[in-house]
């Protein structure tokens, strides 16, 4: 598709996206239980379920038509502002989040500590627009994000107002991805105007970062710049020390961001991998990054609560997690049987042990290789293999692999599809989809397993000698 065309096709998505918004957005007062079925029977049904999927459909196909493409930096970031656009000033589409994020401020304002108590304790004055599952557990975000929050609503004091400031903080993290990914992306080889339309041209970037606020955008952001710093600085210990810092700090919106420290110490070595280098220079990040989560963690009064709430993901099964989805198949297989029991624990704790083995696995190997590639494949396996993914989780990986590697091609199909998963106002098909998607994502896992294991035998297979010469 020739490059004008497709900047134009996209912003026409993004315009029946913000009209979708408007019509049946993730609006305060809209349905909390809605499904697809209730959706299309409501007002404006129809319309809004199309806008919603021509809409998505036109943005994702003018940006996976030019991820091959040479691009211009300035290009895409003015390609990508004129997509934002018209999103900026409508409801929030894709997840009700935010509203959870103005609950959890306003009761870090009004002085109860988020990591203890629901935020029906106070109770927040929006509870009305705030999820039911979220309403009486801890806040899953870092303490720099729940001070952030209570900020933000003591200077509004009002809903919109809060929005308004959630996504504005949404739209300094992408603005930080912008200024830094050139940086990461040169130092890899890869071109910065294929890195940031891959990172920042997303249909996930533009509905669930910047229309949804999440604050999955600052803490790309953030982690971005550190790998940045890191990067261009390696051997110096004012630069690694700086990227620890804002590591620690992306760390400290959500704590997934410390996955990449131990591949950033590997990444501030200079010259050979030995243990005495990783103390030398990697120490600095590590230092830098730890120091700081454990000084905004107790400058906010707070305490590590935080990591306790990331257990309440297991609150929401959906067979988009590989591991989530074996035990959903498992459990159908089993009821011809008469078995009634919960396999969920079980798969789902068997992804976390292969997670663990598998990060380990990845940093041994980034000694010897690029260990800021290996920091987005360490990004993607945490996505996969956690027992929750929402399809804006996927942003992570994706911004620092189109930063670091030129073979994106199944990071990018997996947030392509990723983008036609969650509904204008939240709701999530693949919660209505269980009985066809567990069985599918469970066949998958085993394609590619059985793949992974040949490929395996093929390589360690010693190469013919050739039988003679002429």
């Amino acid at each position: 598709m020739p490059h004008h065309l497709a900047r134009w096709t996209g912003l026409a998505g993004a315009a029946l996206l913000a009209v979708a918004a408007v019509l049946g957005g993730a609006l305060p007062d809209g349905n909390l239980r809605p499904t697809p079925v209730s959706i299309w029977q409501g007002p404006n049904g129809p319309l809004i379920l199309a806008c919603w999927l021509v809409g998505t459909g036109l943005l994702a196909y003018a940006w996976w038509s030019l991820r091959e493409a040479e691009l211009s930096a300035r290009w895409v970031l003015v390609t990508v502002a004129l997509w934002l656009l018209p999103l900026l000033f409508a409801p929030p589409l894709g997840s009700r989040d935010v509203y959870a994020y103005a609950c959890q401020g306003a009761s870090y304002a009004g002085g109860i500590n988020p990591y203890e108590q629901g935020v029906s304790a106070l109770p927040c004055p929006w509870l009305d627009s705030m999820s039911f599952i979220w309403r009486d557990t801890p806040a899953p975000y870092g303490p720099l994000f729940v001070v952030l929050s209570g900020a933000v609503v003591s200077a509004t004091g009002s809903l919109i107002g809060s929005i308004a400031l959630f996504r504005l903080i949404a739209v300094v993290g992408v603005a930080l991805t912008a200024a830094c990914l050139p940086v990461l992306a040169r130092r890899c080889g890869v071109p910065a105007g294929r890195a940031l339309w891959l990172a920042l041209a997303s249909p996930l970037v533009a509905v669930h970062l910047v229309s949804g606020a999440h604050n999955d955008a600052l803490m790309v952001g953030l982690l971005v710049a550190g790998l940045a710093v890191v990067a261009a600085g390696p051997g110096r210990p004012g630069p690694l020390l700086g990227g620890g810092v804002l590591l620690g700090l992306a760390a400290a919106i959500k704590v997934t961001a410390l996955v990449v420290v131990p591949f950033a110490a590997l990444a501030a070595i200079v010259g050979g991998y030995s243990i005495r280098a990783l103390l030398r220079y990697g120490g600095w990040v590590v230092g830098g990054a730890l120091g700081v989560i454990v000084a905004v963690t107790f400058a906010a009064g707070l305490d590590f609560g935080w990591i306790s709430g990331l257990e309440q993901g297991g609150l929401v099964v959906a067979w988009t997690s590989p591991s989530t989805a074996l035990g959903q198949t498992v459990g159908y297989l089993a009821l011809p049987f008469g078995w009634h029991g919960d396999p969920l624990p079980v798969t789902r704790g068997i992804g976390m042990a292969v997670l663990a083995v598998l990060l380990v696995w990845l940093w041994w190997r980034a000694r010897t290789r690029d260990p800021l590639r290996y920091a987005g494949l360490a990004l993607a396996a945490t996505v996969a293999l956690a027992p929750l993914f929402h399809p804006w989780y996927w942003t992570w990986p994706l911004t620092v692999l189109a930063a670091t590697t030129l073979r994106t091609r199944w990071v990018a199909l997996v947030a392509l599809v990723s983008s036609f998963l969650v509904l204008a106002d939240g709701t999530g098909l693949p919660r209505y989809t269980k009985t066809v998607g567990a069985p599918l994502m469970t066949l998958l896992v085993i394609v590619l397993l059985v793949r992974l294991v040949r490929s395996a035998r093929a390589a360690r297979r010693p190469v013919a000698a050739d039988a003679g010469t002429d």
